[in-house]
């Protein structure tokens, strides 16, 4: 059975919120490849070895930038999803939870990369995972939504 989806004018706002995300990859492209040429590691190895990174700081932190870019692609897909679906029926709620995705993930990486090292990581991954966590049961509850046709 066919239905119209409408789309309120806010709902540009969760397309916003989605954009900005692109940038945040965009920044741990720039993060990782900046440091990929100060440790030397050349292509095609993902990391620097765990030899290189004990004696290397710019070895250790690129291992630490690549894997923070790693966790950011593990995690943007299905943020994407869930942001777009629970925007549907919640667009503000959703944009501000997208917006606060970006931010943390930024954060993620700055921690993660910074002096830190992976310690540095936990304020932004508390508030990428609780901002995921409420898209997706928003996501959920907008599905049932649809479902029952309400």
């Amino acid at each position: 059975m066919p239905f119209i989806l409408e789309l309120s004018s806010q709902f540009g706002l969760v397309l916003a919120a989605a954009t900005s995300t692109f940038f945040v990859n965009t920044l741990h492209v720039i993060r990782t490849s900046s440091l990929r040429k100060a440790s030397g590691v050349k292509y095609p190895n993902a990391y620097a070895s765990a030899e290189q990174a004990d004696k290397d700081k710019h070895a250790y932190a690129f291992n630490c930038a690549q894997r923070a870019h790693a966790n950011f692609t593990e995690n943007h897909t299905s943020l994407l999803g869930a942001l777009l679906i629970s925007g549907l029926h919640f667009p503000y709620a959703a944009a501000v939870l997208g917006t606060g995705w970006s931010v943390s993930r930024i954060l993620y990486l700055n921690g993660y990369t910074g002096q830190a090292g992976p310690p540095g990581r936990s304020t932004g991954a508390y508030g990428a995972a609780l901002s995921d966590f409420a898209l997706k049961l928003m996501a959920a509850y907008t599905s049932v939504h649809f479902i029952l046709g309400n």
